[in-house]
């Protein structure tokens, strides 16, 4: 059972490499529920390591919730790495079940959109399964309009699913 409290005292911080262990251990618990994500188990932590640490060098946005010393949802933005798209960046965010539905996803998104707009992103894409109803409507509440659909797009335990293309352009973050 979660106490309101610990969502009220939730940190939201950007990620530091010593959330990295804990970050891995909520992307796996979201992954196993074969509904939210690209992948079904989290990749190995060396992996995930990897990935975290190439993302905090680069300076790309990304934010962890933290509840009693352990990471209960993130949301990130990876910058593509191309000169021509460099302006763009993928967003990627999970909450551990017992924490969703509280706020804690909104302050996580906000955070995370905020440093985008420092750092000079001019657009923020990402694609979510179609019946993930929660995410969709945060996504619509700041500002992400559907771009569009591809269908089938996600096949698991012998289903398809259509995900939604979204995105944020915001071009006054252009370098000038």
């Amino acid at each position: 059972m979660v106490d309101s409290s610990d969502i009220e005292t939730a940190a939201i911080a950007p990620m530091t490499p010593g959330d990295i262990e804990s970050f891995h251990r909520a992307l796996d618990v979201v992954a196993r529920e074969r509904k939210y994500l690209s992948f079904l188990e989290a990749p190995p932590l060396d992996q995930v390591r990897s990935f975290a640490m190439d993302r905090i060098g680069r300076g790309d946005p990304g934010f962890v919730a933290v509840v009693r010393g352990e990471v209960v949802g993130w949301c990130d933005i990876s910058r593509h790495d191309r000169l021509i798209h460099a302006h763009r960046g993928s967003l990627g965010m999970g909450i551990v079940p017992p924490y969703r539905g509280r706020g804690l996803g909104l302050r996580l998104i906000n955070a995370t959109l905020a440093q985008a707009r420092r750092a000079g992103f001019v657009r923020i894409e990402l694609s979510v399964h179609s019946d993930n109803a929660r995410a969709i409507s945060l996504y619509d509440k700041v500002g992400f309009v559907r771009e569009g659909v591809q269908s089938d797009a996600v096949h698991i335990d012998g289903e398809y699913r259509d995900t939604i293309m979204m995105a944020i352009v915001e071009r006054e973050n252009a370098a000038r």
